[in-house]
């Protein structure tokens, strides 16, 4: 039982180390090698590299707050809620496999975000998509995570549901 246990430990941090990796990877890559507001198109001007540094939340919110504010609701309360997330995916066993991948993708993201909001006063953004009818705002990989963690519970969520109405 102790080493299926450590393998979860170790899958676990694996799958956090990766998302973090890689977010904190083409980051560094970006801020070498692109220039502030830089537009670089990768795909006939529908997906672009554009570097963006920014000190609020998701499109740039709460980017105007006076900074106290921003240290707590931008920092302080991540850092909570990162550090339950935590706990609750290593100390929760009876999590199903589903949940835990999506767990990994939202912390791993969350902590890369965080971590550049420490480290260097703001999160670094750089890639952008435009579909004709509407298009994306700067984003980067940490985004990407939190995302498909977001995509996995809310399709985990109605799994359950059509398995429940099906059981009644």
């Amino acid at each position: 039982m102790q080493k299926i246990e450590n393998l979860r430990w170790s899958v676990l941090l694996l799958l956090l180390t990766l998302n973090f990796g890689c977010d904190q990877i083409s980051k560094r890559i970006v801020r070498n090698e692109i220039s502030d507001y830089e537009s670089i198109s990768v795909i006939k001007d529908r997906f672009t590299l554009t570097k963006v540094e920014n000190t609020g939340a998701f499109l740039s919110l709460g980017d105007n707050m006076p900074y106290i504010f921003r240290l707590i609701i931008l920092t302080g309360l991540p850092l909570l809620f990162l550090v339950y997330g935590l706990y609750f995916l290593f100390a929760k066993r009876n999590l199903t496999i589903t949940m835990q991948i999506a767990l990994c993708f939202l912390i791993g993201g969350g902590i890369g975000n965080l971590y550049d909001r420490i480290v260097h006063g703001s999160v670094t953004d750089f890639m952008h998509m435009d579909f004709y009818l509407f298009q994306t705002g700067v984003f980067n990989f940490a985004d990407i995570s939190i995302m498909i963690g977001i995509g996995i519970l809310i399709f985990q969520s109605f799994r359950n549901n059509r398995f429940e109405q099906k059981m009644d």
